[in-house]
């Protein structure tokens, strides 16, 4: 049981400071933010924005991780307008943080537009 709780720090404190570098300005903030959630094997990057017509916020994931543990590696997904995720290429990352640079590069327009 302790390796999983060293495994989830790990994992937030890997994502915690990549989404510090791509977060924006403190005044826009409020209209958009950045943030992720970490479950089972998977860790999913979420871009945070208020609710239209209603108070609150809305979290919207845009990159997904998921990690397999016979391949030892992350397979890669992006969200598509459709809401349907699909395998980002290359679909395999080594690391989480082979995974966080292809997010941040976007070769392909896929995360960031």
């Amino acid at each position: 049981m302790p390796s999983r709780a060293l495994d989830r720090i790990r994992v937030s404190k890997t994502v915690r400071i990549f989404l510090e570098q791509r977060r924006p300005p403190e005044p826009v903030r409020e209209k958009l933010d950045y943030g992720f959630l970490f479950y089972r094997h998977t860790v999913e990057l979420l871009d945070i924005r208020p609710k239209w017509r209603k108070p609150g916020k809305k979290k919207f994931a845009f990159a997904k991780a998921v990690f397999v543990k016979a391949r030892g590696a992350w397979k890669v997904y992006w969200r598509r307008a459709s809401l349907k995720w699909r395998l980002y290429e290359p679909p395999t990352a080594r690391s989480l943080s082979a995974f966080l640079k292809l997010v941040n590069e976007d070769k392909q327009g896929c995360f960031f537009g």
